[in-house]
């Protein structure tokens, strides 16, 4: 009886994905992805799914949420693991140039092409090439790169010679692609090449319980990058991490926790070290405008915290206190007297 064998790259691959399973189990984290919450953990599995294949992958989510590590991750659990992987971001190149950087030129094909080039395609010949920000390349280079993928060979700018490229296609966007071939950024034809599999990040402030996950991975990391002594974040400032929204996702707590690290002079990150970043403003602000009242509070004594405290807020000043809670002058100077009268307010 025999035993089909199966191809060594793809067991590599799959020895690979063993691995990162056991890691993440003893860990949280899968290859450079950090995370052990329910969203992240089908991100994983959807990756395992697709990186043995050649299919195309597009791969969504706001900016900051990690889209080239999941490309790089994919690249690195399949059969093309030994080969170049290449990543461009559309956005980042001018559009004279991006058919350059795209598909190579000839010594000569325009003015400053002193010598032959090869384009990102030809680099990534037998890997991984990852297109970032696909709907911000022009729509006439859309054209030319459908027309790479159906015949997989490229043409280098001033020459007639077709070249064979064997590469599997991953591309990213921060925009909705759907909307994107609604406004015309992004062609439609394009897209269904495109989206063969489609992996769609979660935005940091949706898997906040992967954050102190996340947090002690960057200073870990970070720590040793710059040599420092920083090994741990205090309970205060893991909280202050906690309570930010993270509009920049990843990217912009990996920012957070590398200035942290930087100006740490002890093994314990404190809440004081992400100062002047504004995340103990926000909490703070949040504290100052918030009442929490227990159930069964009467009405009247809601109101009265209310109006004590939005004069707080307002430095006493009583007009603007009376537009915030909608009420005239009249009426607040009226409520007042009745707590002055009753011995519930304290005048400064």
């Amino acid at each position: 009886m025999s035993t089909e064998l199966q191809p060594p790259e793809l067991s590599e691959a799959q020895r690979e994905i063993e691995i990162l399973r056991r890691q993440l189990q003893d860990r949280g984290a899968f290859g450079e992805l950090v995370g052990n919450s329910a969203p992240m953990r089908e991100i994983y599995s959807l990756i395992e799914q697709v990186a043995s294949s050649s299919a195309s992958v597009l791969i969504t989510g706001e900016s900051g949420t990690g889209k080239e590590l999941v490309a790089r991750t994919i690249h690195q659990l399949s059969p093309r693991r030994a080969k170049p992987f290449i990543g461009i971001n559309c956005s980042a190149i001018p559009e004279t140039l991006m058919e350059s950087e795209l598909f190579g030129h000839e010594k000569g094909a325009f003015t400053g092409a002193a010598s032959r080039r090869a384009g990102c395609f030809e680099l990534a010949d037998g890997g991984t090439l990852l297109l970032d920000e696909i709907a911000e390349m022009p729509p006439l280079l859309q054209s030319k790169l459908l027309r790479v993928i159906e015949e997989h060979s490229v043409r280098r700018l001033g020459s007639r010679k077709e070249v064979e490229v064997d590469v599997r296609l991953l591309t990213a966007t921060n925009q909705d692609p759907e909307q994107a071939v609604a406004k015309g950024n992004l062609r439609e034809d394009l897209l269904y090449r495109l989206n063969v599999f489609r992996i769609q990040l979660p935005p940091l402030k949706d898997r906040k319980e992967d954050l102190p996950l996340l947090a002690q991975y960057l200073v870990t990391m970070l720590a040793e990058k710059h040599a420092r002594p920083a090994r741990f974040l205090s309970p205060a400032a893991l909280s202050a991490l906690q309570f930010h929204a993270w509009p920049g996702n990843v990217r912009e707590l990996r920012n957070v926790i590398e200035r942290a690290v930087v100006i740490c002079s002890g093994e314990q990150i404190e809440r004081h070290h992400f100062a002047p970043y504004p995340i103990d403003q926000r909490e703070r602000l949040r504290n100052e405008d918030t009442i929490t009242f227990p159930v069964g509070t009467p009405i009247e004594e809601v109101e009265r915290q209310m109006i004590v405290r939005t004069l707080k807020k307002t430095k006493n000043n009583k007009t603007r206190a009376a537009e915030l809670l909608g009420i005239s002058l009249k009426t607040l100077h009226n409520k007042l007297n009745l707590y002055r009268e009753r011995g519930q307010l304290d005048d400064e």
